[in-house]
């Protein structure tokens, strides 16, 4: 059984580049996400950021993709998202800020997370060309919540950008609100609401993740 996962869980990588994949741990199960939506696919991004001159050459290749938007702000949602886009604004030599996350206790269903700039950022992004970057987009809750949250402040982003999105969530997002999406990696996904989840309907345990 532990083969056969390990199978499953090569399958689905086998779109990412193998450089990247080897910063990625996944693993498969019944999960519930930061979004409030159930999936079957996890990858762990703590460690992410372990090796900072690794994943540095990915946030160079990230850069240049954004680097035709003349962006002067470039904005990402805490925790590993936030890293990414620090080290996307060092190589652009553009500023950087970053987004809060915040779960709303008066928000029910899906999206029950917000992203908020503090205060002290927020004269950063007025008026100004802000992309945001991030690390893997699967639901998009933190870079839903971020565009929204920059948006409330009359910026639209000029872009956003990540590593790798997994699924069409954050494509079908881009399209609908007319913002450019740039990516290193794109794999197929599985996301469902808890109502149509299969895994819930066949009875396996369910695992919080994305809270932290």
């Amino acid at each position: 059984m532990r083969e056969v996962r390990r199978l499953e869980i090569a399958e689905r990588m086998e779109f990412v580049s193998e450089d990247l994949l080897s910063l990625l741990q996944g693993r498969r199960g019944h999960f519930k996400l930061e979004s409030g939506h159930h999936g079957d696919f996890w990858l762990q991004l703590e460690t992410l950021c372990l090796k900072p001159r690794e994943i540095a050459g990915f946030a160079s290749r990230l850069a240049a993709k954004l680097d035709g938007y003349k962006v002067d702000v470039v904005c990402g949602p805490l925790v590993e998202g936030a890293f990414v886009a620090l080290l996307v604004s060092q190589e652009l030599g553009c500023e950087f800020v970053y987004t809060e996350r915040i779960v709303d206790e008066t928000r029910e269903g899906l999206y029950p997370v917000v992203y908020r700039l503090p205060e002290a950022l927020r004269p950063a992004v007025e008026g100004k060309k802000v992309a945001i970057a991030n690390d893997v987009i699967n639901a998009g809750s933190a870079v839903c919540g971020t565009f929204f949250e920059l948006e409330s402040f009359g910026v639209k982003p000029v872009a956003i950008g990540a590593l790798l999105a997994m699924g069409g969530t954050i494509g079908e997002f881009a399209a609908a609100h007319e913002v450019p999406l740039e990516l290193l990696n794109q794999m197929p996904n599985n996301l469902w609401t808890p109502a149509e989840c299969p895994l819930c309907k066949n009875g396996e345990p369910l695992e919080i993740v994305g809270t932290s």
